[in-house]
């Protein structure tokens, strides 16, 4: 049976840990920085519609509205010369509305087009779980998201306080931010829970709270945040920053099973 767990990290909590990774690693400096003014837009999109409680059927037109201006503004402010640029264009000649359904209806889009739908719908979601509960097919597998369906983005193992108890590995989910616990021992992508398929890859110098959890079955992989390890890890952040670990990932042929809202 799956275990929604409950959620553990807040805006004031994930703004405060991408200015520490920011200052601590400078790889990560331009995604955190532009991370940190799309964390503005999205706190203020969570909070209205939290008040608003908009529905499904609106609920594109009222991203398009309320959020993805900010959203805009922030990636026009504190994004790359090509992001933009691609979101100035998408501003003149997108169908705004029509980004963001495909968006939730898991079509493949363009980095710019993913990133702007992401952007600006993942804090209604998250603010609105009876909301991404609607967005949850019947026939959705239970390695998906519990209440929305969406692909895992990160896996955390929790500080639990507890010396003695082991913790229970949640993943959390990329489209709504749920969290769900699954056994530690099984590929959050394919199911496989051989560990002799299942590589763990590192870099213990550079993140010692950090690893990769990889499947030689189906060539995917997720980044775990072990927050016995660093208890001020916020897995969201924490994960922007893994750069180098998925490098590594890359160089070895695996896949991430879901890009993070930075495309890494």
């Amino acid at each position: 049976m799956t275990v929604i767990a409950e959620a553990t990290t807040t805006y004031a909590q994930r703004r405060q840990r991408a200015h520490e990774l920011g200052q601590r690693f400078d790889f990560a400096q331009q995604p955190l920085t532009l991370y940190l003014a799309i964390l503005d837009a999205q706190e203020r999109a969570f909070e209205r519609a939290r008040a608003d409680a908009p529905d499904r059927e609106d609920l594109a037109a009222y991203a398009v509205r309320t959020a993805l201006p900010g959203v805009m503004e922030a990636a026009v402010a504190a994004g790359t010369e090509a992001l933009r640029e691609a979101t100035l264009l998408r501003f003149h000649h997108a169908d705004l509305e029509g980004l963001i359904e495909a968006w939730l209806d898991g079509d493949e889009a363009s980095g710019t087009d993913t990133f702007l739908a992401r952007a600006s719908t993942q804090p209604l979601l998250e603010a609105l779980p009876e909301l991404a509960a609607q967005l949850r097919s019947a026939d959705a597998s239970d390695r998906y998201c519990p209440r929305c369906g969406g692909l895992p983005q990160v896996a955390v193992f929790p500080e639990t306080g507890e010396t003695l108890l082991t913790a229970q590995r949640t993943l959390v989910c990329s489209r709504c931010a749920n969290e769900w616990v699954m056994s530690r021992m099984t590929c959050a992508s394919c199911g496989e829970t051989s560990g002799a398929k299942m590589p763990i890859l590192s870099d213990v110098d550079l993140f010692p709270h950090l690893r990769i959890d990889a499947c030689e079955i189906c060539r995917r992989y997720l980044i775990t945040v072990d927050q016995r390890k660093d208890p001020r890890a916020v897995p969201v952040v924490d994960e922007l920053a893994a750069l180098p670990l998925d490098l590594i990932a890359a160089e070895r042929g695996y896949t991430k099973i879901a890009r993070n809202l930075m495309g890494f």
